[in-house]
């Protein structure tokens, strides 16, 4: 078992050396503008579940279907790039948290632009 500090440190290094495989060496067009937005490594750095998003959520199946069928060659690419004894196994996750945010996003100007005209937009003044 390892220290989380460094279950962290591999999990940042895995997630930095991804992001520039797949922007760079990936050639698949299914994974064109997929991004990286988590890593989280198991202390006994077995397996790291990475978390991926994209601007089209509606292809998340055929994203996760492709950096499934790359996974081998991703893994054997950071595990020349971040020196283990043994590489952690990859799974892939989708990251549904930039589509809740744009969700929210909605629906805060959806009440801002319903509380014009109204006393709902001047109750925090005062």
């Amino acid at each position: 078992m390892v220290s989380e500090t460094r279950a962290q440190r591999v999990a940042r290094r895995i997630r930095e050396e991804l992001a520039e495989l797949l922007r760079r060496e990936v050639e698949d067009p299914r994974l064109t503008l997929v991004t990286v937005t988590d890593v989280e490594v198991d202390r006994e750095l077995a397996f790291a579940t990475v978390y991926v998003a994209a601007p089209q959520p509606e292809r998340k199946e055929e994203i996760l279907r492709a950096l499934e069928g790359a996974r081998g060659f991703l893994r054997s690419q950071l595990a020349a790039r971040i020196q283990l004894r043994v590489f952690p196994r990859l799974r892939f996750r989708w990251d549904d948290s930039p589509d809740r945010g744009a969700h929210i996003e909605e629906l805060l100007k959806a009440l801002r632009e319903q509380g014009r005209g109204s006393s709902v937009e001047g109750m925090g003044e005062g």
